[in-house]
Protein backbone atom coordinates (compact mmCIF):
# COMPACT_ATOMS: atom_id res chain seq x y z
CA UNK A 1 0.00 0.00 0.00
CA UNK A 2 3.08 2.08 0.43
CA UNK A 3 4.63 1.39 -2.37
CA UNK A 4 1.32 2.40 -4.41
CA UNK A 5 1.19 5.89 -2.44
CA UNK A 6 4.66 6.61 -3.62
CA UNK A 7 3.77 5.95 -7.11
CA UNK A 8 1.28 8.17 -6.72
CA UNK A 9 2.61 10.88 -5.31
CA UNK A 10 5.74 10.56 -7.69
CA UNK A 11 3.34 10.97 -10.15
CA UNK A 12 1.50 14.23 -9.13
CA UNK A 13 5.09 15.01 -8.60
CA UNK A 14 5.97 14.93 -11.96
CA UNK A 15 2.87 16.60 -13.12
CA UNK A 16 3.17 19.17 -11.03
CA UNK A 17 6.93 19.80 -12.38
CA UNK A 18 5.15 19.82 -15.60
CA UNK A 19 2.86 21.80 -15.34
CA UNK A 20 4.04 25.30 -15.65
CA UNK A 21 5.89 23.87 -19.00
CA UNK A 22 2.88 22.97 -20.30
CA UNK A 23 0.54 25.38 -19.15
CA UNK A 24 3.63 27.93 -20.85
CA UNK A 25 3.41 25.73 -24.14
CA UNK A 26 -0.24 26.23 -24.43
CA UNK A 27 -0.35 29.95 -23.77
CA UNK A 28 2.40 30.25 -26.49
CA UNK A 29 -0.10 28.22 -28.73
CA UNK A 30 -3.05 30.80 -27.90
CA UNK A 31 -0.63 33.55 -28.18
CA UNK A 32 0.69 32.16 -31.47
CA UNK A 33 -2.85 31.36 -33.39
CA UNK A 34 -4.26 35.08 -31.78
CA UNK A 35 -1.45 36.78 -33.19
CA UNK A 36 -1.41 35.04 -36.50
CA UNK A 37 -5.20 35.76 -36.94
CA UNK A 38 -4.87 39.00 -36.31
CA UNK A 39 -1.94 39.75 -39.23
CA UNK A 40 -3.71 37.45 -41.58
CA UNK A 41 -6.85 39.49 -41.10
CA UNK A 42 -5.67 42.58 -41.15
CA UNK A 43 -3.41 42.18 -43.66
CA UNK A 44 -6.57 40.82 -45.79
CA UNK A 45 -8.65 43.96 -44.93
CA UNK A 46 -5.53 46.15 -45.54
CA UNK A 47 -4.77 44.99 -48.87
CA UNK A 48 -8.15 45.06 -49.79
CA UNK A 49 -8.70 48.87 -48.67
CA UNK A 50 -6.18 49.82 -50.67
CA UNK A 51 -7.37 48.35 -53.90
CA UNK A 52 -4.31 46.11 -54.06
CA UNK A 53 -6.38 42.76 -55.99
CA UNK A 54 -7.20 45.19 -58.70
CA UNK A 55 -3.12 46.68 -58.74
CA UNK A 56 -2.39 43.16 -59.07
CA UNK A 57 -4.66 43.21 -62.38
CA UNK A 58 -2.83 46.22 -63.41
CA UNK A 59 0.72 45.06 -63.40
CA UNK A 60 -0.44 41.67 -64.65
CA UNK A 61 0.23 39.55 -62.10
CA UNK A 62 -3.49 38.67 -61.92
CA UNK A 63 -5.98 37.73 -64.24
CA UNK A 64 -8.71 39.42 -63.27
CA UNK A 65 -10.21 40.88 -59.55
CA UNK A 66 -11.10 37.31 -58.19
CA UNK A 67 -7.46 36.14 -59.10
CA UNK A 68 -5.94 39.05 -57.41
CA UNK A 69 -8.34 38.06 -53.95
CA UNK A 70 -6.55 34.88 -53.93
CA UNK A 71 -3.57 36.05 -54.48
CA UNK A 72 -4.16 38.03 -51.55
CA UNK A 73 -5.41 35.42 -49.20
CA UNK A 74 -2.60 33.41 -50.20
CA UNK A 75 0.00 36.56 -48.70
CA UNK A 76 -1.96 36.82 -45.88
CA UNK A 77 -1.57 32.92 -45.11
CA UNK A 78 1.83 33.39 -45.68
CA UNK A 79 2.17 35.11 -43.44
CA UNK A 80 -0.23 33.48 -40.54
CA UNK A 81 2.27 30.52 -40.67
CA UNK A 82 5.26 32.56 -40.46
CA UNK A 83 4.57 33.94 -37.59
CA UNK A 84 3.55 29.99 -36.38
CA UNK A 85 7.34 29.18 -37.49
CA UNK A 86 8.17 31.72 -35.09
CA UNK A 87 6.72 30.19 -32.10
CA UNK A 88 7.37 26.54 -32.61
CA UNK A 89 10.14 26.59 -31.22
CA UNK A 90 9.52 28.20 -27.68
CA UNK A 91 6.82 26.39 -28.21
CA UNK A 92 8.69 22.77 -28.63
CA UNK A 93 11.29 23.81 -25.87
CA UNK A 94 8.74 24.17 -23.13
CA UNK A 95 7.42 20.72 -23.33
CA UNK A 96 10.84 19.86 -23.51
CA UNK A 97 11.41 18.82 -27.41
CA UNK A 98 14.73 21.41 -27.06
CA UNK A 99 16.52 18.60 -29.60
CA UNK A 100 13.51 19.25 -32.53
CA UNK A 101 13.63 22.90 -32.10
CA UNK A 102 17.16 23.91 -32.42
CA UNK A 103 17.17 23.00 -36.68
CA UNK A 104 14.07 25.41 -36.46
CA UNK A 105 15.97 27.87 -34.61
CA UNK A 106 19.12 27.96 -36.30
CA UNK A 107 17.31 28.36 -39.51
CA UNK A 108 15.23 31.34 -38.05
CA UNK A 109 18.96 32.81 -36.62
CA UNK A 110 20.53 32.34 -40.31
CA UNK A 111 17.18 34.21 -41.49
CA UNK A 112 17.07 37.13 -39.09
CA UNK A 113 21.00 37.16 -39.93
CA UNK A 114 19.89 37.44 -43.78
CA UNK A 115 17.36 40.20 -42.89
CA UNK A 116 19.51 42.95 -42.77
CA UNK A 117 20.96 42.32 -46.16
CA UNK A 118 17.68 41.38 -47.81
CA UNK A 119 16.17 44.66 -46.68
CA UNK A 120 19.35 46.55 -48.12
CA UNK A 121 19.11 44.74 -51.33
CA UNK A 122 15.13 45.75 -51.61
CA UNK A 123 16.19 49.32 -50.43
CA UNK A 124 18.85 49.54 -53.10
CA UNK A 125 16.88 47.74 -56.26
CA UNK A 126 13.67 50.24 -55.00
CA UNK A 127 15.60 53.62 -55.20
CA UNK A 128 17.74 52.53 -58.54
CA UNK A 129 14.44 51.18 -60.29
CA UNK A 130 13.10 54.74 -59.36
CA UNK A 131 15.85 56.78 -60.33
CA UNK A 132 16.33 54.98 -63.80
CA UNK A 133 12.10 54.96 -64.42
CA UNK A 134 12.67 58.87 -63.66
CA UNK A 135 15.86 59.36 -66.14
CA UNK A 136 13.88 56.96 -68.35
CA UNK A 137 10.81 58.91 -68.81
CA UNK A 138 13.33 62.50 -68.49
CA UNK A 139 15.24 61.35 -71.61
CA UNK A 140 12.02 60.14 -73.32
CA UNK A 141 10.27 63.33 -72.89
CA UNK A 142 13.48 65.01 -73.98
CA UNK A 143 13.71 63.60 -77.10
CA UNK A 144 10.07 64.16 -77.90
CA UNK A 145 10.40 67.42 -77.71
CA UNK A 146 13.14 68.11 -80.13
CA UNK A 147 11.37 64.97 -82.02
CA UNK A 148 14.24 63.23 -82.97
CA UNK A 149 11.86 60.80 -84.97
CA UNK A 150 11.44 63.71 -87.46
CA UNK A 151 15.05 63.76 -88.03
CA UNK A 152 15.38 60.15 -88.27
CA UNK A 153 12.96 60.01 -91.33
CA UNK A 154 14.03 62.99 -92.68
CA UNK A 155 17.28 60.50 -93.14
CA UNK A 156 16.26 57.17 -93.81
CA UNK A 157 13.11 57.77 -96.01
CA UNK A 158 12.65 60.50 -99.07
CA UNK A 159 8.98 60.85 -98.12
CA UNK A 160 7.18 60.98 -94.70
CA UNK A 161 3.55 61.76 -94.32
CA UNK A 162 3.99 60.43 -90.58
CA UNK A 163 2.10 63.37 -88.17
CA UNK A 164 3.01 63.17 -84.57
CA UNK A 165 -0.19 61.55 -83.39
CA UNK A 166 0.82 58.56 -85.64
CA UNK A 167 4.28 59.12 -83.50
CA UNK A 168 2.28 58.53 -80.23
CA UNK A 169 0.56 55.78 -81.40
CA UNK A 170 3.62 53.53 -82.70
CA UNK A 171 4.76 50.81 -80.00
CA UNK A 172 8.42 51.40 -80.52
CA UNK A 173 9.44 55.03 -81.78
CA UNK A 174 13.65 55.96 -81.68
CA UNK A 175 12.62 58.36 -78.07
CA UNK A 176 10.75 55.05 -76.80
CA UNK A 177 14.06 53.10 -77.89
CA UNK A 178 16.56 55.43 -76.64
CA UNK A 179 15.00 56.09 -72.98
CA UNK A 180 14.47 51.98 -72.30
CA UNK A 181 18.48 51.73 -72.91
CA UNK A 182 18.72 53.94 -70.74
CA UNK A 183 16.60 52.50 -68.38
CA UNK A 184 18.71 49.17 -68.43
CA UNK A 185 22.13 50.71 -68.42
CA UNK A 186 21.19 52.81 -65.24
CA UNK A 187 19.21 49.02 -64.02
CA UNK A 188 22.43 46.87 -64.52
CA UNK A 189 24.54 48.24 -62.12
CA UNK A 190 21.94 48.65 -59.30
CA UNK A 191 20.92 45.21 -59.70
CA UNK A 192 24.98 44.06 -59.40
CA UNK A 193 25.15 46.40 -55.99
CA UNK A 194 21.69 44.77 -55.15
CA UNK A 195 23.46 40.98 -55.64
CA UNK A 196 26.45 42.02 -53.91
CA UNK A 197 24.59 43.38 -50.77
CA UNK A 198 23.02 40.05 -50.29
CA UNK A 199 26.59 38.23 -50.05
CA UNK A 200 25.25 34.61 -51.46
CA UNK A 201 28.24 34.14 -53.13
CA UNK A 202 27.06 31.17 -54.91
CA UNK A 203 24.33 33.11 -56.86
CA UNK A 204 25.44 36.78 -56.55
CA UNK A 205 29.09 35.89 -58.27
CA UNK A 206 27.90 34.61 -61.59
CA UNK A 207 25.41 36.85 -62.06
CA UNK A 208 27.51 39.93 -61.33
CA UNK A 209 30.21 38.69 -63.48
CA UNK A 210 27.93 38.64 -66.61
CA UNK A 211 26.39 42.12 -65.36
CA UNK A 212 30.29 43.54 -65.05
CA UNK A 213 31.17 41.90 -68.68
CA UNK A 214 27.47 43.64 -70.25
CA UNK A 215 28.66 47.08 -68.00
CA UNK A 216 31.88 46.49 -69.93
CA UNK A 217 31.30 46.31 -73.14
CA UNK A 218 28.20 48.84 -73.10
CA UNK A 219 30.56 51.42 -74.18
CA UNK A 220 31.62 49.73 -77.40
CA UNK A 221 28.50 48.66 -78.15
CA UNK A 222 27.35 52.78 -77.75
CA UNK A 223 30.61 53.31 -80.13
CA UNK A 224 29.22 50.60 -82.74
CA UNK A 225 26.15 52.10 -82.80
CA UNK A 226 27.15 55.26 -83.64
CA UNK A 227 29.77 54.15 -86.59
CA UNK A 228 26.33 52.28 -88.05
CA UNK A 229 24.48 55.77 -87.61
CA UNK A 230 26.89 57.65 -88.97
CA UNK A 231 27.86 55.37 -91.30
CA UNK A 232 23.52 55.42 -92.74
CA UNK A 233 24.33 58.92 -92.97
CA UNK A 234 27.31 59.62 -94.73
CA UNK A 235 26.43 56.38 -97.26
CA UNK A 236 22.72 58.53 -97.83
CA UNK A 237 24.79 61.83 -98.38
CA UNK A 238 27.18 60.07 -100.71
CA UNK A 239 24.76 58.32 -102.48
CA UNK A 240 22.26 60.81 -103.18
CA UNK A 241 25.61 63.04 -104.30
CA UNK A 242 26.99 60.48 -106.92
CA UNK A 243 23.34 60.35 -107.81
CA UNK A 244 22.81 63.95 -108.59
CA UNK A 245 25.87 63.98 -110.44
CA UNK A 246 25.51 60.78 -112.77
CA UNK A 247 22.08 62.25 -113.85
CA UNK A 248 23.56 65.56 -114.64
CA UNK A 249 26.07 63.45 -116.59
CA UNK A 250 23.52 62.49 -118.88
CA UNK A 251 25.01 58.92 -118.28
CA UNK A 252 20.99 57.85 -117.33
CA UNK A 253 20.24 58.15 -121.38
CA UNK A 254 21.67 54.60 -121.92
CA UNK A 255 19.91 53.35 -119.05
CA UNK A 256 17.14 51.71 -121.87
CA UNK A 257 19.47 49.23 -121.97
CA UNK A 258 19.50 47.40 -118.60
CA UNK A 259 15.63 47.81 -119.09
CA UNK A 260 14.29 44.33 -120.45
CA UNK A 261 10.76 45.50 -120.36
CA UNK A 262 8.86 49.37 -121.20
CA UNK A 263 7.34 49.55 -118.10
CA UNK A 264 11.14 49.10 -115.92
CA UNK A 265 12.39 52.06 -115.03
CA UNK A 266 16.24 51.23 -113.83
CA UNK A 267 18.49 54.14 -114.39
CA UNK A 268 22.01 53.86 -114.14
CA UNK A 269 22.64 56.21 -111.77
CA UNK A 270 20.39 54.86 -108.94
CA UNK A 271 21.98 51.56 -109.58
CA UNK A 272 25.59 53.04 -109.10
CA UNK A 273 24.24 55.09 -106.08
CA UNK A 274 22.59 52.29 -104.28
CA UNK A 275 26.26 50.34 -104.84
CA UNK A 276 28.31 52.68 -103.45
CA UNK A 277 25.87 53.31 -100.63
CA UNK A 278 25.82 49.38 -99.75
CA UNK A 279 29.76 49.72 -99.55
CA UNK A 280 29.75 52.24 -97.83
CA UNK A 281 27.65 51.11 -94.90
CA UNK A 282 29.41 47.25 -95.07
CA UNK A 283 32.53 49.02 -94.30
CA UNK A 284 31.30 50.87 -91.17
CA UNK A 285 29.32 47.41 -90.13
CA UNK A 286 32.80 45.63 -89.99
CA UNK A 287 34.21 48.36 -88.00
CA UNK A 288 31.65 48.02 -85.72
CA UNK A 289 32.00 44.49 -85.68
CA UNK A 290 35.54 45.30 -84.63
CA UNK A 291 34.57 47.70 -81.76
CA UNK A 292 33.07 45.35 -80.19
CA UNK A 293 36.16 43.20 -79.85
CA UNK A 294 34.48 39.53 -79.98
CA UNK A 295 36.45 36.72 -81.76
CA UNK A 296 33.63 35.54 -83.65
CA UNK A 297 32.56 39.01 -84.99
CA UNK A 298 36.09 40.08 -85.61
CA UNK A 299 35.68 37.11 -88.00
CA UNK A 300 32.68 37.91 -90.05
CA UNK A 301 33.78 41.10 -90.49
CA UNK A 302 37.12 39.80 -91.94
CA UNK A 303 34.99 37.37 -94.06
CA UNK A 304 32.63 40.09 -95.49
CA UNK A 305 35.67 42.21 -96.62
CA UNK A 306 37.01 39.67 -98.46
CA UNK A 307 34.28 38.37 -100.44
CA UNK A 308 33.59 41.94 -101.14
CA UNK A 309 35.50 42.09 -103.97
CA UNK A 310 34.17 39.18 -105.61
CA UNK A 311 30.23 40.60 -104.96
CA UNK A 312 31.37 43.81 -106.46
CA UNK A 313 32.92 41.74 -109.89
CA UNK A 314 30.36 40.12 -109.89
CA UNK A 315 27.59 43.10 -109.98
CA UNK A 316 29.97 44.68 -112.93
CA UNK A 317 29.66 41.15 -115.04
CA UNK A 318 26.04 41.22 -114.59
CA UNK A 319 25.62 44.52 -115.41
CA UNK A 320 27.61 44.32 -118.20
CA UNK A 321 26.12 41.50 -119.81
CA UNK A 322 22.62 42.90 -119.19
CA UNK A 323 23.80 45.81 -120.85
CA UNK A 324 25.55 44.40 -123.82
CA UNK A 325 22.56 42.19 -124.13
CA UNK A 326 20.01 44.46 -124.60
CA UNK A 327 22.66 46.72 -126.88
CA UNK A 328 23.29 43.99 -129.09
CA UNK A 329 19.92 43.05 -129.53
CA UNK A 330 18.72 46.63 -130.33
CA UNK A 331 21.50 46.44 -132.88
CA UNK A 332 20.28 43.56 -134.38
CA UNK A 333 16.89 44.20 -134.55
CA UNK A 334 17.81 47.35 -136.38
CA UNK A 335 20.17 45.67 -138.39
CA UNK A 336 18.44 42.52 -139.43
CA UNK A 337 14.62 43.56 -138.91
CA UNK A 338 14.60 39.59 -137.20
CA UNK A 339 12.79 39.96 -133.78
CA UNK A 340 13.86 36.34 -133.17
CA UNK A 341 17.67 36.80 -133.90
CA UNK A 342 17.60 39.74 -131.77
CA UNK A 343 15.95 38.15 -128.57
CA UNK A 344 17.94 34.82 -128.60
CA UNK A 345 21.31 36.85 -128.68
CA UNK A 346 20.28 39.03 -125.74
CA UNK A 347 19.24 36.07 -123.57
CA UNK A 348 22.19 33.72 -124.52
CA UNK A 349 24.59 37.15 -123.40
CA UNK A 350 22.12 37.20 -119.96
CA UNK A 351 22.46 33.38 -119.32
CA UNK A 352 26.29 33.44 -120.06
CA UNK A 353 26.21 36.30 -117.36
CA UNK A 354 24.42 34.91 -114.91
CA UNK A 355 26.52 31.69 -115.20
CA UNK A 356 30.28 34.13 -114.75
CA UNK A 357 28.44 36.14 -111.84
CA UNK A 358 27.91 32.58 -110.43
CA UNK A 359 31.38 31.25 -110.69
CA UNK A 360 32.71 34.62 -109.85
CA UNK A 361 30.56 34.52 -106.61
CA UNK A 362 32.14 30.95 -106.26
CA UNK A 363 28.59 29.79 -105.62
CA UNK A 364 28.28 25.93 -106.11
CA UNK A 365 31.75 26.75 -108.64
CA UNK A 366 31.29 22.84 -109.80
CA UNK A 367 27.55 22.69 -110.43
CA UNK A 368 27.75 25.74 -112.04
CA UNK A 369 30.38 24.96 -114.45
CA UNK A 370 28.75 21.32 -115.43
CA UNK A 371 25.50 23.08 -115.81
CA UNK A 372 27.01 25.87 -117.90
CA UNK A 373 28.67 22.78 -119.95
CA UNK A 374 25.30 20.79 -120.26
CA UNK A 375 23.40 23.71 -121.58
CA UNK A 376 26.31 24.43 -124.41
CA UNK A 377 26.73 21.01 -125.28
CA UNK A 378 22.22 20.06 -125.54
CA UNK A 379 22.10 23.34 -127.71
CA UNK A 380 24.43 22.60 -129.65
CA UNK A 381 23.37 19.00 -130.54
CA UNK A 382 19.82 20.14 -130.62
CA UNK A 383 20.87 23.50 -133.19
CA UNK A 384 22.72 20.36 -135.06
CA UNK A 385 20.00 17.88 -135.04
CA UNK A 386 17.48 20.29 -135.99
CA UNK A 387 19.17 21.99 -138.96
CA UNK A 388 20.59 17.93 -139.76
CA UNK A 389 17.57 16.10 -139.70
CA UNK A 390 14.32 18.15 -139.93
CA UNK A 391 15.27 21.49 -141.12
CA UNK A 392 17.35 21.19 -144.26
CA UNK A 393 14.66 22.70 -146.52
CA UNK A 394 14.64 26.02 -144.14
CA UNK A 395 18.07 26.18 -143.49
CA UNK A 396 18.04 26.01 -147.52
CA UNK A 397 15.52 28.63 -147.34
CA UNK A 398 17.52 30.90 -145.01
CA UNK A 399 20.88 30.69 -146.50
CA UNK A 400 19.04 31.38 -149.95
CA UNK A 401 17.39 34.64 -148.31
CA UNK A 402 20.28 35.74 -146.88
CA UNK A 403 22.35 35.20 -150.44
CA UNK A 404 19.78 37.43 -151.79
CA UNK A 405 20.00 40.18 -149.27
CA UNK A 406 23.59 40.14 -149.79
CA UNK A 407 23.35 40.06 -153.40
CA UNK A 408 21.05 42.92 -153.32
CA UNK A 409 23.02 44.84 -151.28
CA UNK A 410 26.23 44.63 -152.90
CA UNK A 411 24.01 45.57 -156.21
CA UNK A 412 22.35 48.37 -154.21
CA UNK A 413 26.18 49.57 -152.86
CA UNK A 414 27.58 49.19 -156.28
CA UNK A 415 24.67 51.84 -157.97
CA UNK A 416 25.46 54.06 -155.33
CA UNK A 417 28.71 54.16 -154.99
CA UNK A 418 30.77 57.42 -157.18
CA UNK A 419 32.36 56.47 -160.10
CA UNK A 420 36.29 57.18 -160.27
CA UNK A 421 38.17 59.47 -162.62
CA UNK A 422 38.92 56.07 -164.64
CA UNK A 423 35.44 54.87 -164.68
CA UNK A 424 34.43 58.27 -166.01
CA UNK A 425 36.99 57.92 -168.67
CA UNK A 426 36.01 54.89 -169.95
CA UNK A 427 32.35 55.43 -170.03
CA UNK A 428 33.06 58.93 -172.60
CA UNK A 429 35.56 56.31 -175.03
CA UNK A 430 32.63 54.32 -175.15
CA UNK A 431 30.47 57.08 -175.59
CA UNK A 432 32.45 58.61 -178.73
CA UNK A 433 32.89 55.24 -180.12
CA UNK A 434 31.13 54.85 -183.55
CA UNK A 435 30.14 51.68 -182.45
CA UNK A 436 27.85 53.52 -179.32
Amino acid sequence: MNGFTNSLESIWLSFVGVLPRLLGAILLIILAWFIASVVKKALTKGLHAINFNQKLTKWGVASSVEDGNRIIESIAKVFYYLIWLFFIPGILAQIGLANIASPITNMFDSFLAFLPNLFAAVVILAIGYFVAKFVKELVRNLLETVNIDKYVRKYTAKASNVTPVDVEKQRYTVAKVLANTVFVVILIPVITMALETLAIRSISEPIVNVLNQVLAIIPNILVAVILLIAGGLIAKFVGDLLEGLLESSGIDRYSRYLNTSNSSTITISTIIAKVVQTVIVVFFFVEALNVLNLAVLNSIGVAIIAYLPSVLIGLVILALGLFGGNALSSFIKDSTGSMMMGEVVKYILFVLAIFMTLDQLEFASTIVSTAFLFIIGGLAVAFALAFGLGGKDFAKRQLDKLDQKIEEESNKVAHTAPKTEAEKKIDHEIDQSPLS
